[in-house]
């Protein structure tokens, strides 16, 4: 019996997921039993939940299309900054209000993007299952340097992130997903995530160095954990740099 044959091409950043010597290409994939294109992209390495849009011969598919021989496949990723809902079969909407999930090794990326404005749930004491259940329910997007947890069923929006410094994944994600424009600098507690509050210096006052309560007359309270926020040497190094991001 003759295997059947499909080609495959993956597009933009999910060429990241490939070996250098298979990127920008097209890849042969043999087989003896129709499956459906999400196995068959997931087995090249790509999380299914980076994908936004598949192409079976020209046509959009979703991911329980079944592959046939002979068939070539277009995958592209997330276009989160481009509306294709017209063409969009891999999943019923796409997500337009970015918030994310992030697993337990990116307390600091999750503390930028609080930072940045952004609803960032994280907890280091999250496992695996608790980050899908998440991810799922409340519709955000997991981020991870696992590529196992992204192909999870019921992961439907997650990213790979490309960079390990904290802060270049901050700005990769900015970029990715187009958020510069959404950025609310210094609106959410960077500790819990909740949305900050204006505070007068006598309602922080047990809370503050006493410094802070001569040089600083503003304040921001988090109604969750009280953490209390001015704008001292810290705020103007960060405000630089989000500056610059915002620019970018």
């Amino acid at each position: 019996m003759e295997p059947s044959r499909a080609w495959v091409r993956f597009y933009a950043e999910l060429n990241d997921h490939l070996p250098p010597d298979r990127q920008y290409q097209s890849l042969e994939k043999t087989f003896f039993v129709p499956g459906a294109v999400k196995d068959l992209i997931e087995s090249f390495g790509v999380p299914h939940s980076e994908v936004e849009l598949i192409a079976i011969n020209g046509q959009s598919a979703g991911f329980e299309h079944l592959v046939q021989n002979g068939d070539r496949v277009a995958v592209y990723p997330v276009f989160e900054a481009i509306d294709v809902r017209d063409e969009l079969r891999v999943r019923p909407h796409p997500l337009r209000e970015s918030k994310f999930v992030l697993d337990v090794h990116l307390g600091r990326l999750a503390a930028y993007l609080r930072m940045l404005g952004f609803d960032a749930a994280y907890s280091n004491s999250a496992r695996d299952p608790d980050l899908v259940r998440i991810s799922s329910a409340e519709r955000r997007i997991l981020l991870t340097r696992d590529r196992s947890l992204l192909m999870h069923a019921a992961v439907t929006h997650g990213y790979w992130l490309r960079q390990t410094d904290s802060r270049l994944q901050a700005a990769e994600i900015v970029r990715l997903f187009d958020l510069a424009r959404s950025i609310r600098s210094f609106t959410r507690c960077m500790a819990c995530n909740t949305l900050l509050r204006p505070a007068n210096r006598v309602e922080v006052l047990v809370r503050i160095p006493p410094r802070a309560a001569e040089l600083f007359d503003e304040f921001l309270q988090c109604p969750g954990c009280g953490r209390v926020y001015w704008k001292g040497s810290h705020y103007r190094r960060m405000r630089r740099w989000i500056d610059e991001l915002a620019a970018a």
